[in-house]
């Protein structure tokens, strides 16, 4: 069931940049967005950037173009920590004045002056929309530390008040927040706040169901990993929603405006979600194939013109030909950067230049006379000629050779047209190059095969 409540629903992403964005910071953004819209509320951003050494303005835009690029748009203005400085100090004052914080002087190498909160001593029940009611004994959390001095507030201080300043309704984040939970209760009581509700999400683990960090599976944790190879952000949005969110019915492939109607906090599970990228690719190619034809080819044109190899090699791109390949190529891919890498392996070569090899590369398996080879692509060459120009397409070339390959032996006579055309041990079929190449080009190399085989 969704939320009820009078009060429109606020839901807040604090990001600190001072790493790029990661794929369990990007979930919480995208469940905080879509309980959000679910709701008819805001989703808002804020930048906790108040640790000066380490937040980083690239980071900062990392976050933000990863957002854009996911479709995942806030509500209303982007919130610095670093700007509100002066109403933090207003809050801590009176925290201090209102006996609920005091100054102590720490002695660690150097005295340090910082404020700490007054503990109650006192239980904390909290109802968490996915993990039920939790308790803590705020006895075990001593008189814990809100700020540096006056000046310096640290994130539990500034969260709560921010949230409170906000309007923030619902904390949707990580369950390794859960701890964090009762410290920023007793401060929410004492500046006044409403609580809001919980709802702590469970952890993105890796296949060995270890944490994902950086440290153990280096970038592949990070959304411009994914961006990079060639994902789609609607892919990525879709396969995210299912860490952790069963929709609580078979379907599998969202749009986002699906997810929106569909999400419901009360179907995230408590337990971690394993993240596995075969899945996404899986996800990923279902998306791609809901592509516009024409993207499609487009998107295969410029990988393949940004392959290093393309470049070096000074080819150019017969329209014709990409627009005859593209299906081919689209069937063996299930991320963009695929189509650079086939580029890049040599895979896609024979549409760019003839194949060099060697004559007994024409050679199936067990066959050991170049004279028959040369009869069977002899045979080729006069059955393809009898096709015309209008009939030039995989079907009716196969329709033409079939019957004589039948007869022959399918390897023996389809191997040596397929890697005459190619130059490739693995490429398209027979069939599929010849309309790929197109009829001239075709018999044109078929040619150059006898030629070798002489």
């Amino acid at each position: 069931m969704q939320e009820k409540s009078s009060k429109k629903i606020v839901t807040r992403f604090p990001p600190s940049p001072t790493g790029l964005l990661h794929l369990g910071n990007t979930r919480t953004a995208l469940f905080n967005y879509l309980f959000a819209k679910r709701n008819g509320g805001d989703f808002i951003v804020r930048v906790e950037d108040t640790d000066k050494t380490r937040s980083k303005k690239e980071y900062e835009e990392n976050m933000l173009e990863s957002l854009e690029w996911l479709g995942i748009k806030r509500d209303g203005e982007l919130w610095h920590q670093s700007e509100r400085t002066e109403i933090y100090q207003k809050y801590l004052k009176k925290l201090i004045a209102d006996g609920y914080a005091y100054v102590s002087q720490e002695a660690e190498g150097e005295n340090k002056e910082v404020v700490r909160f007054k503990n109650p001593n006192s239980q904390i029940t909290f109802n968490d929309l996915i993990r039920g009611d939790v308790t803590f004994d705020t006895s075990e959390l001593k008189d814990f530390v809100i700020a540096r001095n006056i000046n310096e507030p640290l994130y539990h201080l500034a969260v709560v008040i921010d949230d409170h300043e906000i309007g923030v309704t619902h904390i949707i984040r990580g369950e390794d927040h859960v701890s964090n939970t009762p410290r920023q209760i007793l401060i929410q009581d004492a500046i006044g706040a409403k609580r809001p509700i919980y709802a702590h999400l469970p952890l993105i683990l890796a296949k060995d169901r270890s944490k994902l960090s950086k440290r153990k599976h280096g970038e592949a944790v990070s959304l411009r990993y994914y961006k990079e190879k060639g994902y789609l952000p609607e892919a990525v949005v879709n396969y995210l929603a299912l860490l952790g969110w069963n929709p609580g019915t078979d379907q599998e492939i969202f749009s986002t405006d699906e997810l929106i109607e569909s999400f419901d906090l009360s179907k995230v599970q408590k337990s971690g979600a394993i993240f596995d990228e075969e899945k996404l690719k899986w996800v990923n190619k279902e998306h791609m194939k809901r592509l516009p034809e024409e993207v499609v080819l487009r998107e295969i044109g410029a990988q393949i013109r940004a392959s290093s190899r393309f470049k070096e090699k000074g080819w150019e791109i017969d329209e014709s030909v990409l627009k005859r390949s593209y299906k081919s190529i689209f069937e063996r891919i299930t991320v963009w950067q695929d189509v650079a890498q086939m580029t890049e392996n040599g895979d896609l070569d024979y549409l760019f230049e003839k194949p060099q090899y060697e004559a007994t590369k024409l050679l199936w398996k067990n066959e050991k006379d170049l004279g028959t080879i040369s009869r069977h692509i002899g045979e080729a060459i006069s059955l393809f000629k009898e096709i015309s120009d209008d009939n030039w397409n995989a079907e009716d070339i196969k329709n033409a050779i079939w019957d004589y390959a039948e007869k022959e032996g399918r390897g023996n006579v389809l191997w040596p047209v397929r890697y005459a055309l190619s130059g490739k041990e693995k490429s398209p079929d027979p069939f599929t190059l010849s309309y790929i190449l197109g009829r001239e080009e075709t018999i044109l190399r078929l040619n150059e095969a006898l030629k070798k085989l002489l």
